[in-house]
């Protein structure tokens, strides 16, 4: 069958991309069309490719191109794409050929992909190998680009149904939250600043680092406007004491950005937010509700365990993704650029992620 490769580059085009990227079932937020005017913001250059079969859209990627310093080649990055049907392989060799063609005009490194496919699934493992991707061990915590490890929730079942699956304790939170006063808002633009200032209580506290608000604000003018993004904001006694970002598309959302105040967390700010961007989420036709990162090291005694206990309170899935793979272009220039990671995993990485 014949395969038509379009590297869409106008405005008018968007549309007809965000239309297949949320309509399929493994489209992503970060493979929309804003994801890669956000990223280009950010030093990145964002490649849309729409792969047609029969003239009728088949195949989506969100191509992003970065170049390194001193080497002067780019790296190729598609996260959390490509959207595709992984059990498709005539199709996936289609859009691979188109990818590896553009790597070669723009003198790539290599391209990285993280897609939003089970570690289980054996049989796209194999074809990654077999198309010479390297799979890459980014450990069980969050070394990754993205996490590796996730909890997921089915939401097409009733508010009650949903209620009665999760934890004892993750109920009485929400309801503890309720009685005590906490009010969930969907916030304006306005609002930001007051989430950027819990936000950075947060970093401060749980000793993590965080972008500028300037990130924060073009994520909300970019995403939130579209229908793409939602921000959340929790009051107590007047006081903004917690907040929240979410991302969606088509019947998927995302938790992607929280954070919680050091003051009034006895009244469980943090599990109504997250009643409430549920309830969001299946106002809006959506089906799954995506908790993002928690740790693969489950042992009680690991720093992040009291994430993965918050989250598995929900009565979502737990899920492990196939991972990082790396498919390589240029294999001397590949090998600088594993050193240059292990270089940026250190001192060099916080310095780059302050800025």
């Amino acid at each position: 069958m014949a395969y038509a490769a379009r590297w869409l580059t106008t405005g008018a085009e968007r549309a007809e991309f965000n239309a297949f990227v949320c309509a399929h079932p493994k489209g992503h937020a970060l493979q929309l069309w804003e994801w890669g005017e956000i990223k280009s913001r950010t030093g990145w250059r964002p490649w849309r490719l729409l792969l047609e079969r029969a003239g009728r859209p088949a195949a989506a990627a969100t191509v992003l191109e970065r170049r390194l310093p001193v080497v002067g080649s780019p790296i190729f990055y598609c996260p959390r794409g490509p959207v595709a049907d992984p059990r498709d392989e005539p199709l996936l060799e289609e859009l691979l050929a188109a990818v590896r063609a553009l790597a070669r005009r723009r003198g790539a490194i290599l391209l990285k992909i993280d897609p939003d496919i089970p570690a289980a699934d054996a049989d796209f493992a194999r074809f990654l190998s077999a198309s010479g991707f390297r799979p890459l061990d980014r450990g069980r915590n969050f070394e990754g680009v993205q996490p590796k490890f996730v909890f997921r929730l089915d939401i097409r079942p009733s508010e009650e149904e949903l209620l009665a699956a999760m934890r004892q304790k993750t109920r009485y939170n929400i309801r503890l939250a309720q009685k005590k006063g906490v009010v969930i808002t969907r916030g304006a633009r306005a609002d930001l600043p007051d989430f950027y200032a819990v936000l950075r209580e947060t970093t401060e506290r749980d000793r993590f680092l965080v972008r500028d608000f300037t990130y924060f604000a073009d994520l909300y003018d970019t995403l939130v406007p579209a229908g793409y993004g939602e921000l959340f904001l929790a009051r107590y006694a007047g006081r903004v004491v917690a907040g929240t970002l979410a991302f969606r598309a088509g019947a998927k959302a995302w938790y992607v950005y929280g954070a919680s105040a050091n003051t009034s967390r006895d009244v469980m700010p943090n599990y109504l937010i997250q009643w409430e961007m549920i309830r969001w989420a299946k106002s809006l036709g959506c089906t799954l509700y995506d908790f993002r990162g928690v740790s693969g090291d489950l042992s009680e005694d690991n720093p992040l365990y009291g994430l993965y206990r918050f989250k598995k309170g929900w009565g979502g899935e737990f899920t492990e993704f196939t991972g990082e793979w790396d498919l390589v272009y240029r294999p001397a220039l590949y090998r600088l650029w594993q050193l240059a990671e292990k270089i940026y995993s250190g001192p060099l990485k916080k310095l780059l992620a302050r800025k």
